[in-house]
């Protein structure tokens, strides 16, 4: 488990493929890797990964399987490039963010950044089966980073998140251009209660589920809404 506060920037110090796989070694700031074991887990970008090799002067490899390259903005990685990490969260730590689990839902698309006095805002496109899950003023992890929701526009299929200058100071936030993919984890408590909420209605409505739904498209609604 994590806790969406990232630790630090790591950057992509090599990377080589073999069949069904890719490898990454990263170079951590000095200290980060202190105590850590084999086998532990590290989330990049918010994607929860396994070490699997240490090295001198802060270093360690990870291996990433296809299912992960495809899904998640890992597989787009070049040497130099600057992820955020958070190593895994210990019995009794403080969760200053929301609880994740490394595992990214989906792929989002950066569609505009802007610069309000002290404020940097990302606004983010997402794939609309996605959007029933995205509330404003709810937590969802972007790179593995939690933060709140600020503003949803569903009509368009994108939500806004402010950033304050410890934000930006502490990951690669500053860095994302529009046009570039984020890795989304939605919040597990939002999704089970849409999800059960949305069967409780489909059980319940049955073959009167499609006229409901048309009708309230007649007046610009949706049910999800």
């Amino acid at each position: 488990m994590f806790t969406g506060i990232v630790q630090a920037v790591a950057t992509v110090a090599a990377l080589s493929d073999r069949p069904g796989l890719r490898s990454f070694t990263l170079q951590f700031p000095p200290g980060f890797l202190a105590g850590q074991e084999i086998g532990a887990s590290v989330a990049c970008d918010g994607t929860c990964l396994t070490v699997v090799q240490h090295h001198d002067g802060d270093r360690a490899d990870f291996d990433v399987m296809q299912q992960s390259l495809a899904l998640t903005t890992l597989g787009t990685l070049q040497v130099g490039s600057r992820i955020n990490v958070e190593r895994a969260a210990r019995d009794g730590v403080e969760i200053g963010g929301h609880p994740l689990s490394g595992h990214v839902d989906f792929q989002a698309t950066l569609v505009e950044v802007r610069h309000p006095e002290n404020n940097h805002v990302l606004r983010i496109q997402v794939p609309p089966q996605w959007m029933r899950y995205i509330f404003s003023k709810g937590y969802i992890a972007i790179n593995g980073a939690s933060l709140t929701i600020a503003e949803v526009d569903r009509e368009a299929g994108c939500f806004e998140v402010w950033l304050i200058p410890e934000t930006l100071r502490q990951t690669t936030f500053g860095d994302k251009r529009p046009g570039d993919a984020l890795n989304i984890e939605i919040e597990r408590q939002t999704q089970v209660m849409v999800d059960t909420v949305r069967a409780a209605v489909d059980e319940r409505l049955g073959s009167m589920l499609p006229a409901l739904k048309a009708l309230l498209r007649e007046r610009g609604m949706e049910i999800d809404a």
